[in-house]
């Protein structure tokens, strides 16, 4: 199967299994699992953070990052289709007490610096107490401006508050920019790195900061049951992706962008944006349950809502996107 769902349904590669394998492990609840170690102080490095603390999943990871940063009755700022906000069942909230001020992002993505500034309540026992800017890059494949972040994160220093990077797929805005990840990452306190994604790893994702910050995420992961102990085996997938899959993403973006140019010729069919791995399309919605049929008849999987997404991803090769454009233009040809 062709599946354009998403990059997390990417599955480790031969050589990543072999590093999984061969992992020596040991208990990384006690802090003695090698495996764990080395991929910490590898990514802590590569972010150019003080270390890093290896986690089940992104989610798990943005809302320890939140508990860390913020106690009950305090508040995040977020954008209303950021992941912390939208898609990780309201976990800072139900588990941590913490409040959600979520603002409209602007076209590019971006949360307009005016409304951070608005949002900010007065220190006053009347209001939650804004403790916390969280931002997201990349964020709908779009990567965010460095000139902007600086200024984000600048505003949210100005007033006393931490700043946090949901970085689900920032080695697809390092890999589109030429940027080293650390210069992506110094803005922010903390930021949560997924290995799951476009990386291909079968799970994990890491929350780089400083000591101070780690150490009291750590705590709240043990709270949260991302306590593991033979994680080496996870590291090791993990690693094997810092170390062999980060050039590989712009593949992907390469490939997306050709996606993006075939689906464009289609008559009806309006591409709305392509960045990164992603590509957005609106289809006329008489053909969208036929067109997926269509598509599922030759072994391929996407989601043909109002504004669809497809993502490619390292299993999508250069034949694969020949086959998809070929399946689109046999289906538009017929009608």
């Amino acid at each position: 199967m062709i599946d354009l769902r998403s990059d997390t349904v990417t599955r480790p590669s031969p050589a990543m299994r072999d590093a999984m394998h061969t992992a020596p492990v040991g208990d990384d609840v006690w802090g003695d699992d090698p495996s764990v170690a080395s991929f910490e102080a590898a990514v802590a490095k590569r972010a150019g953070k003080d270390t890093a603390l290896l986690f089940p999943s992104g989610t798990q990871s943005n809302l320890a990052a939140l508990l860390a940063h913020c106690q009950r009755g305090d508040e995040y700022i977020a954008g209303q289709q950021a992941h912390t906000y939208k898609y990780e069942g309201g976990g800072a909230a139900v588990l941590g007490g913490i409040q959600p001020q979520p603002l409209e992002h602007a076209a590019d993505g971006s949360l307009p610096l005016e409304k951070i500034r608005a949002a900010i309540k007065p220190r006053d026992f009347h209001f939650a107490r804004t403790r916390l800017l969280a931002l997201e890059n990349t964020i709908g494949g779009r990567v965010m401006d460095a000139s902007y972040v600086a200024a984000a994160t600048d505003l949210a220093r100005e007033h006393g508050l931490a700043t946090h990077l949901d970085g689900a797929r920032l080695f697809n805005a390092a890999v589109a920019t030429d940027t080293p990840l650390a210069a992506l990452c110094a803005p922010f306190d903390s930021v949560s790195l997924c290995f799951s994604k476009g990386l291909g790893a079968p799970m994990g994702s890491v929350l780089v900061g400083s000591k101070t910050l780690i150490d009291e995420a750590r705590r709240w992961r043990k709270v949260l049951g991302g306590g593991l102990r033979q994680s080496g085996i996870i590291a090791a997938a993990c690693h094997h992706a810092l170390d062999h899959h980060v050039a590989d993403l712009a593949n992907d973006h390469a490939r997306a962008a050709r996606l993006a140019e075939g689906i464009a010729a289609l008559p009806g069919v309006e591409v709305s944006s392509v960045a990164t791995n992603m590509l957005f399309a609106h289809f006329p919605e008489a053909h969208r349950e036929p067109l997926v049929a269509h598509l599922k008849a030759r072994g391929i999987i996407a989601e043909l809502l109002y504004s669809t997404r497809f993502v490619v991803h390292r299993d999508i090769g250069e034949d694969d996107i020949d086959t998809v454009i070929e399946a689109f233009g046999e289906y538009f040809a017929a009608q």
